[in-house]
């Protein structure tokens, strides 16, 4: 799906990083971050960990929707996860115990299991029998080369590709929709991005709803180098977008409403928002908010 909103004799995209997250577990809420180096697999230990359940098989918000309220804290040496009614777990960054192989839509892949100690604590809270794994990084896991046009873009626990890029002008123009229509206004969050794009300082040439859809490449001056990074696919979306990450609630609003301008022909209809993205040149870059993005559009 193109947005038509912007003259077609635009060539040149400019834009600023203004937002970055991750999500150090899979389907957990994410940390905002004002850095974050660039990895083979995406931003630094995004989606390293995975809930998963007796058969080692991912769990996610589509079936537990109390996932959204577990908050992450990233710090030097561990990860500190906090819900309500429960007593912090501390998790080690370095520290693994036995390997195991966990599923994730179907692929196995391999990974370590974290412990009894956090088997008990996620399994308290979300009511089922869950374990905590975390990603081999000795394990490969690639994109699908369909969409990466034979370009090996590897991932951890994400749902398939190592970057989701979004923008502000995007959800703006979802909010401006909801709130005509007596709805309120959602969060980012619901979307779950890595990297945010919004509007340069001073630019006189502002950002559309959806121009990160049509962009061919972007490149990121970083203190070491330049970044490159490819949108290859639209993201799909799912019934997560529908849950308040603040209530861990659901209703069908935001589907509803992307229903109505977001059927993506490039996914047989599906609903999309945001891009799925893998990096071409730049990895073990620092990327920052602020930064400046450029590159050109795809017509």
């Amino acid at each position: 799906m193109t947005d038509t909103t912007r003259p077609q004799n635009a060539s040149d995209f400019s834009a600023v990083i203004a937002q970055l997250y991750v999500y150090p577990v899979k389907s957990c809420a994410g940390v905002a971050v004002q850095e974050a180096y660039l990895t083979e697999t995406g931003l630094d230990l995004d989606r390293a960990w995975m809930v998963v359940d007796e058969n080692n098989a991912f769990l996610t918000q589509r079936e537990l929707p109390r996932m959204a309220l577990i908050q992450p804290q990233l710090r030097t040496d561990d990860i500190v996860l906090r819900a309500p009614g429960m007593l912090a777990l501390h998790l080690a960054i370095d520290k693994v115990e036995a390997a195991v192989q966990a599923s994730v839509w179907g692929q196995e892949v391999a990974a370590y299991d974290m412990g009894a100690t956090a088997a008990q604590w996620f399994s308290d809270f979300l009511g089922v029998k869950a374990r905590l794994v975390r990603f081999d990084p000795e394990y490969k896991r690639a994109s699908s080369m369909s969409w990466t046009s034979g370009i090996e873009a590897l991932n951890q626990f994400s749902d398939g590709y190592p970057l989701l890029l979004t923008s502000e002008a995007s959800l703006n123009g979802l909010n401006d929709k909801l709130r005509a229509a007596g709805q309120e206004a959602v969060t980012m969050a619901r979307f779950r991005p890595n990297i945010v794009l919004g509007n340069a300082p001073g630019s006189v040439d502002t950002m559309a709803a959806h121009d990160e859809d049509r962009l061919q490449h972007l490149e990121i001056v970083t203190a070491e180098g330049t970044v490159r990074l490819q949108p290859v696919k639209p993201c799909p979306r799912c019934p997560i977008v529908n849950i308040d990450p603040l209530s861990a609630s659901s209703t069908p609003v935001v589907n509803d409403m992307l229903q109505t301008y977001r059927q993506d022909a490039r996914l047989k209809g599906a609903l999309s928002f945001g891009m799925n993205t893998i990096a071409l040149e730049g990895v073990d870059q620092l990327l920052k908010v602020g930064q400046v993005v450029t590159g050109p559009y795809q017509f």
